[in-house]
């Protein structure tokens, strides 16, 4: 006899375990199931986002960049350094350390918060039934009277270039090199291909970066992606747009392995042989064998979920959140559109903005922002007035050693509302936040430009840029 629960959550990613959590804090009885495995073959809760994505990433981009720092940057500091070498297998493991850390501490949320985990492969059915094949084979039913689906997103394959998890790799097995690549290629300029190209070029790496399409980051202000390729460049990043690969297939025998690339560019084919092939041309819902016959449940022809705007599928007390669904697969979307179903669930408000959710890209400089971009104004007819400011008038990034970049506030040219923030510089990561506050509150810039940011600090970049806007900025000319 199938167990009864008020709701049960599929997948124990950022969506699903911040709405399991939430929902037993109301007072919801409460379940989630899980598939996935960490490297010792114990569950490891936390999905993509902990196990093989935001953290484990983020960890070998800061041990690449403390590298690179002491190899190239300390001088200036007047800190002498000789021989520096990288020990790739305990970068690995410090990174894998920090990945069982925060597993481990959903398990422990779960524990707290009495949501009830089941570790196994879910499968949704008619009537808000859900049947988990468990690793050991055996099968456990599910009643509930809410199920919230939060399947996450898996990596897309190429079909001429098919992952072996070695020579071919996805993001994941990107993560577990045991030692640097003398070539790397990379198939996809987004955030995967250019975070992960940028750990690997820091620590020695040949890195060449294949993009099909003509522009560079078209998603970013057009500013901050010139500035941004210019500066990768500098790095040693070779990007090459409007680069259409057609084959990849591994060649040689024993140590002398490698991967022969064939793509196309305005100058024809050509042909490129590097040691290791990073597939990076991004991800989709994890939607296949989710749905048993007769739910209800329909899937786009992404294979999303459909959704309206409080996540519900329109089949009686079914949702669906986080990367399986519609919007921009950031795990902090998912966070507060599981939060958001959680508490409608519960007779509660809930709602998710998509409109200010910021987006970051973990390189140096950095890259984030939130709102519309100057291009999608000029395409939608929007009157606007811009105003910017640079990290190199800044004190505080000059004394970091780290000026380059700017911050840019675009407002509304009439009414002053503020539409979108970008940034391209030093912990813009933490700085874009001010963009999604003012937004969220319909702040304007001159808001922005009469709140006191302190000094010496980063911010001020974004008080500096707000002034801009009407031309009153102090630290340059207007």
């Amino acid at each position: 006899m199938a167990e009864q629960f008020d709701v049960v959550v599929i997948g124990a990613g950022p969506a699903g375990y911040h709405a399991a959590i939430r929902a037993a804090q109301l007072g919801l009885k409460t379940a989630c199931i899980d598939a996935a495995l960490g490297k010792d073959g114990k569950p490891a809760l936390g999905g993509t986002c902990l196990r093989v994505g935001c953290i484990p990433s983020k960890a070998l981009l800061d041990s690449s960049h403390q590298y690179h720092n002491l190899v190239h940057s300390f001088e200036q500091h007047g800190i002498s350094v000789k021989d520096a070498k990288i020990d790739v297998p305990k970068m690995i493991a410090r990174k894998d350390g920090i990945v069982k850390q925060f597993t481990g501490g959903i398990a422990m949320l779960f524990k707290a918060n009495k949501v009830t985990p089941y570790y196994g492969f879910a499968t949704l059915h008619p009537n808000r039934v859900v049947k988990v094949k468990q690793h050991d084979g055996a099968e456990v039913e599910l009643a509930a009277g809410n199920v919230i689906i939060a399947a996450g997103s898996e990596s897309i394959e190429l079909p001429f270039a098919k992952f072996d998890g070695e020579y071919i790799v996805d993001n994941v097995g990107a993560l577990d090199f045991t030692e640097v690549p003398k070539r790397l290629a990379v198939i996809g300029a987004g955030v995967i291909g250019l975070e992960l190209g940028s750990v690997w070029r820091r620590l020695g790496a040949e890195v060449t970066i294949l993009e099909a399409l003509p522009e560079f980051l078209p998603a970013a202000d057009a500013e901050v992606s010139r500035l941004a390729a210019r500066e990768f460049k500098k790095q040693g990043l070779d990007i090459q747009l409007g680069a259409k690969v057609s084959k990849a297939e591994v060649t040689g025998k024993g140590k002398k392995k490698e991967v022969t690339i064939t793509y196309a560019d305005k100058d024809g084919e050509k042909t490129l042989v590097v040691d290791r092939l990073l597939v990076a041309v991004g991800r989709r819902a994890a939607t296949r064998g989710l749905l048993a016959e007769g739910t209800g449940v329909q899937l786009n022809e992404r294979g999303q979920i459909v959704v309206d705007e409080h996540c519900h599928t329109g089949v009686d007390g079914v949702w669906a959140i986080g990367d399986c669904v519609r919007g921009p697969m950031l795990a902090h979307k998912g966070f507060e559109e599981g939060i958001a179903v959680a508490e409608l669930i519960a007779g509660l408000p809930g709602h998710v903005n998509l409109e200010t959710i910021p987006y970051v890209i973990y390189t140096s400089p950095e890259i984030a922002w939130v709102g519309k971009t100057e291009q999608q104004l000029k395409a939608e007819g929007v009157p606007y007035k811009a105003g910017s400011f640079p990290f190199a008038a800044v004190g505080r990034a000059v004394a970091m050693a780290e000026p380059v970049g700017f911050v840019k506030v675009l407002a509304h040219a009439e009414t002053d509302r503020v539409l979108g923030l970008h940034l391209i510089g030093p912990n813009v990561s933490e700085l874009v936040h001010e963009g999604v506050l003012t937004m969220e509150f319909h702040g304007s810039a001159d808001d922005l430009a009469r709140i006191c940011h302190a000094h010496p600090s980063l911010s001020e970049a974004i008080h500096d840029a707000a002034m801009a806007v009407d031309k009153r900025s102090i630290h340059k000319a207007n």
